[in-house]
């Protein structure tokens, strides 16, 4: 009788790991149905923007990481209203529209002198709003110029691209940052750099990604690879010296801020954050 018992709690075992297995394989596929339903773009390699205080993503393309900015060429220098990145210090979701994005935590703790209106050449911007500022870089032999075609020359293969981020507050106030002194150029060890990108808004955290824009969304994606260095921090920045930049005239021939990229939430379009 001992031995029967034995063997039917045995065949229960097997058929309870079958079951299990059976079921398993099929959340399995069931999540695999569910991500190819949704539509997303699973051929193309990591996605941007994103939350960047969460590293998880399942993306497993990979590509060499860009050497720091400092040994690449500046090659162009653009604006995004709102930010499109997420982050600890510029969580609060304005809308999903192509001027969407986030804006930053201290938005409301503005006084009414730093929100006065102020009129210049720069669209797309006013006091009270946050915009995302973009540093692309290239390893590429190119000196700045207009989009982002400025940083791939035909001339060029297999570049390695690096964008370095900052989110902004804008205020009228003509003690916060200058931008005309950030998007300034000059030559510094052979490379092109910037005039200054900020160092006291956290440690910038760093990923594998793609451009952004509004043309890009989970189901239509970049294939560019680029290596992201997205600082946590919003700082303030002088509204006049936006216009002041757009009024004297830039090598990248911006007069106004460009649309955003929502958010990229999906796993399967994220990379690791190591």
């Amino acid at each position: 009788m001992a031995s029967c018992a034995l063997a039917l709690a045995g065949c229960a075992n097997e058929t309870i790991a079958a079951e299990t297995d059976a079921a398993t394989e099929a959340d399995v596929s069931a999540q695999v149905e569910t991500v190819e339903q949704a539509g997303l773009c699973l051929d193309a390699g990591p996605q941007t923007p994103r939350d960047i205080a969460g590293v998880y993503g399942l993306n497993s393309v990979t590509f060499p990481k860009a050497p720091p900015s400092t040994e690449m060429n500046l090659c162009n220098i653009h604006t995004h209203t709102n930010a499109e990145h997420k982050g600890p210090d510029f969580s609060v979701f304005v809308n999903d529209s192509d001027y969407g994005g986030y804006a930053c935590n201290a938005t409301q703790d503005l006084t009414e002198a730093e929100l006065t209106p102020v009129e210049g050449a720069y669209g797309k911007v006013k006091p009270g709003d946050t915009i995302e500022v973009h540093w692309v870089h290239t390893t590429c032999d190119a000196a700045p110029g207009e989009g982002l075609g400025a940083c791939v020359p035909e001339t060029c293969t297999d570049p390695l691209l690096r964008v370095e981020a900052q989110v902004f507050l804008v205020v009228n106030d003509e003690s916060a940052a200058d931008f005309t002194e950030l998007a300034a150029v000059r030559q510094a060890g052979g490379v092109w750099q910037p005039g200054g990108i900020p160092s006291s808004t956290g440690t910038p955290v760093s990923f594998r990604g793609s451009t952004t824009g509004p043309s890009y969304n989970q189901m239509q994606c970049s294939p560019a690879q680029v290596t992201w260095s997205v600082r946590p921090q919003c700082t303030k920045l002088d509204i006049n010296s936006l216009h002041a930049w757009a009024e004297e005239g830039n090598v990248f021939n911006e007069t106004k801020s460009h649309g955003v990229r929502q958010l990229v939430t999906a796993p399967e379009l994220l990379s690791p954050i190591e």
